[in-house]
């Protein structure tokens, strides 16, 4: 059996080494949303949708899509579910009767709020601990990297 040295002792290529980091990052999501859809009674993808329709209320599902990096049929099944629960509502587009246009309901804007128990509570906790002008650096790689994992670019 190969012992492998701690974390700190890794010599691996940057690539390597960072994407080891997003395997983990994207690991948490996953639990943190399983364990805040316990307690809150939303999954980590579906509190996001209603923090971003908090401030851009009718919106098309299209530039939803685009400001998540969701593929638009990911995010079908998650502005489905919520709209079951009745938290979000869908009304046509005045201008283009053909585009649903959502926005919150009274039940969807009481969980558009800061709450402790989410991933965003997490993730903030965590970027405190940064500058503003690091965490918008690593904005704009994930950015990058989320563009170019779905091919856009």
């Amino acid at each position: 059996m190969v012992t492998l040295p701690a974390d700190s002792e890794l010599r691996l290529p940057r690539v390597l080494n960072f994407m080891r980091a997003m395997w983990g990052v994207a690991h948490g999501l996953q639990a943190a949303s399983k364990h805040m859809q316990r307690t809150v009674g939303l999954t980590g993808p579906q509190r996001i949708v209603v923090r971003i329709l908090g401030r851009f209320p009718d919106v098309s599902a299209g530039r939803l899509a685009e400001i998540l990096h969701l593929h638009p049929s990911t995010l079908t099944g998650i502005l489905a579910r919520l709209e079951e629960q009745g938290t979000i509502a869908r009304k046509s587009d005045s201008r283009d009767g053909r585009k649903a246009l959502f926005a919150l309901t009274a039940k969807g804007r009481k969980h558009d709020s800061r709450r402790p128990g989410t991933v965003e509570a997490i993730v903030e906790t965590a970027l405190a601990a940064f500058s503003a002008e690091e965490v918008e650096i690593a904005r704009r790689v994930l950015d990058r990297l989320a563009t170019a994992l779905v091919g856009e670019e």
